[in-house]
């Protein structure tokens, strides 16, 4: 079976989208079989990563129940990709009917057995498609910004997830929280820190070791169509998301896809 990874903030611009290509690429190049799965109709997961996301079915095709999930599927240099755009922005009024929570879980079933690792890049919102998300995943990444306005989208994700725990996936899980655009010789930076991990203490959870640092290279890579670990694989936010790789790996192993067949 696959593990899934939602990465998930309601607050934008805390580097979702560029954690979820970091992840894909850095998995793929260690030899796993990945997934990437955006459910933001913005489609920054499949533009970011070269696709042309306005002439291809997407991720609201398979949810709608117009395309089989296997046909949408999209290759990138960092993976498989099932891409979305902003057609998806109907899904809250579209999916209405009894069991929409599930959507998403029921179409990956058919792939449990293709990947290692699925990554989910959510949209900035808690709205049905982010539901969805948590209710297919093992676990969640919390991406912020050292911010205050960051700190906020993160307080607010608890009772989302409680919620989801309580009634569809009992197993859910917060990985860590991760600070994104980090620099410690910032007053504001070590402050938000502080702060960050009180209220990881309050989900359960931990404040990621590995914080990334800022570098134009992170702003520069989805122009290029790939992700800053193909794009400066010597830069910092390059190493540090190597290391965040092996935190990950840590808690989930190489892939339990190919443990299942051992």
């Amino acid at each position: 079976m696959s593990t899934v990874i939602a990465i998930t903030n309601q607050k934008g611009g805390v580097g979702k989208t560029t954690t979820s290509c970091a992840l894909l690429a850095g998995l793929h190049q260690q030899g796993c079989r990945v997934l990437g799965v955006d459910l933001d109709p913005q489609g920054s997961l499949g533009f970011c990563l070269g696709l042309d996301i306005d002439n291809c079915a997407t991720i609201y095709d398979v949810m709608k129940g117009s395309a089989p999930v296997r046909d949408v599927i999209a290759q990138s240099e960092c993976g498989d990709i099932l891409p979305s755009n902003i057609l998806l922005s109907a899904a809250e009024l579209e999916f209405n009917r009894p069991g929409r929570e599930f959507l998403l879980k029921t179409q990956l079933q058919e792939l449990q057995d293709d990947y290692d690792y699925i990554i989910v890049d959510t949209p900035p919102a808690l709205n049905v498609l982010t539901v969805n998300a948590y209710v297919v995943a093992d676990g969640l990444i919390i991406p912020m910004a050292p911010e205050i306005l960051s700190l906020l989208g993160v307080a607010q994700i608890r009772e989302t997830i409680d919620t989801v725990r309580r009634c569809y996936n009992s197993r859910l899980k917060v990985l860590g929280i991760l600070l994104n655009k980090f620099n410690q010789r910032f007053t504001l930076n070590r402050e938000v820190l502080d702060m960050a991990e009180q209220i990881a203490a309050q989900l359960e959870t931990k404040v990621f070791d590995t914080k990334i640092r800022t570098s134009v290279s992170v702003a520069e890579a989805p122009a290029h169509g790939e992700s800053v670990l193909t794009y400066a694989p010597s830069s910092k936010p390059a190493s540090d998301f190597r290391t965040l790789l092996e935190e990950i790996i840590q808690e989930f192993g190489p892939g339990r896809s190919g443990q299942s067949q051992q």
